[in-house]
């Protein structure tokens, strides 16, 4: 039997803060919103559900780091997704730098997760 991931779920500090600024990233708006989980569903079929922290069950504990990766098409894509988090006041973590993968950078949300966006290209 193959299974594929189709559902990310975050926990973070405040869904309604968490889902304005994911509101604000993605461009949509969430599908679902409470005072404990908002859920968005993405044109892909993908779904990202925020998860308040304090009410998960079982209770979450940090077992070690994730990102949440985002693809662009070309270098230029890259620099501009860069400048609009920017203006967004996103925290950049990581400048854009040549990995083994391709060109890549790496900001954070309002609750620490990382989100990378990266164009995979030959070096």
């Amino acid at each position: 039997m193959m299974i594929q991931p189709d559902f990310t779920l975050l926990y973070v500090n405040s869904p309604m803060e968490s889902a304005t600024f994911y509101q604000q990233l993605l461009g949509i708006a969430p599908v679902e919103t409470s005072a404990t989980f908002a859920l968005f569903v993405l044109p892909n079929g993908h779904k990202l559900g925020l998860w308040s922290r304090h009410t998960v069950a079982p209770a979450a504990t940090p077992v070690g780091g994730s990102e949440m990766a985002f693809t662009v098409e070309s270098a230029d894509a890259l620099a501009s997704l860069l400048e609009n988090w920017q203006a967004m006041h996103m925290p950049i973590v990581q400048g854009i730098t040549v990995m083994d993968f391709g060109h890549t950078f790496v900001a954070t949300d309002p609750d620490g997760h990382r989100l990378r966006a990266f164009w995979p290209c030959e070096q």
